[in-house]
């Protein structure tokens, strides 16, 4: 535990400090969701019923933006290395790498989120369903991230190949997180598709660390 509140610390520490990468995120992240009005119109029928889509979708693409951060720098000066041959599992320091790229792009995209949902026309009484959603899925968007991340390390372009294999695996909190707001909206209530959601994160939990090291052990060889 103290070697992961350690790393957690540290890679919190750096992202706060080098803090245009965040900002990076959360400008592509307010950017993409207001630019939505203006290619389909600001007709408010229209907007109210594809707005969690469009929360949700630019979500997914800042997550991704922000995923070359996870070990690309590490790897650059040789910590990775360090970390890798340490007394602490490699599992442990993945996920501690995971939960502080969450707490500095996952968690503020999440809090953001009910503001920009009103300048897109989403119900009101949807909001909290879309900001609940969020907090349960995009813990799983930096989990399954990490594996591309892992995977494409030390490539040529990592930011197309972590495209190309993590958007395939955000499909699942893609599909329960809208889903969840459309079944409020329709009043079915959303606590199928948050429960779904939530056992997609708790599956991605304890395998996402595992494959991760995994990948990184390999590119470490």
């Amino acid at each position: 535990m103290m070697a992961f509140f350690g790393l957690f610390r540290r890679d919190l520490l750096l992202s706060l400090r080098q803090g245009g990468e965040v900002g990076l995120v959360l400008g592509f992240f307010v950017l993409a969701v207001l630019m939505f009005p203006f290619g389909v119109g600001p007709e408010p029928q229209l907007l109210g019923r594809i707005a969690a889509g469009i929360i949700w979708v630019a979500a997914l693409l800042a997550a991704v933006l922000s995923l070359d951060r996870l070990f690309a720098s590490d790897h650059a000066d040789g910590s990775l290395d360090l970390i890798a041959l340490s007394s602490s599992p490699l599992e442990v320091a993945v996920l501690a790498k995971v939960a502080a790229h969450w707490v500095t792009t996952g968690l503020p995209l999440t809090l953001i989120s009910p503001v920009l949902a009103v300048f897109v026309d989403l119900d009101p009484k949807a909001i909290p369903v879309l900001t609940l959603g969020l907090l349960i899925g995009t813990p799983a968007l930096s989990l399954l991230g990490a594996i591309a991340a892992a995977l494409t390390l030390g490539a040529r372009r990592p930011g197309v190949l972590v495209s190309l294999l993590v958007l395939p695996l955000y499909l699942p909190p893609l599909i329960f997180g809208t889903g969840a707001v459309e079944a409020t909206l329709v009043a079915e209530g959303a606590r199928a598709h948050l429960l779904l959601l939530g056992a997609v994160t708790l599956f991605a939990l304890p395998l996402a660390p595992l494959a991760t090291a995994a990948a990184l052990r390999q590119a470490l060889d």
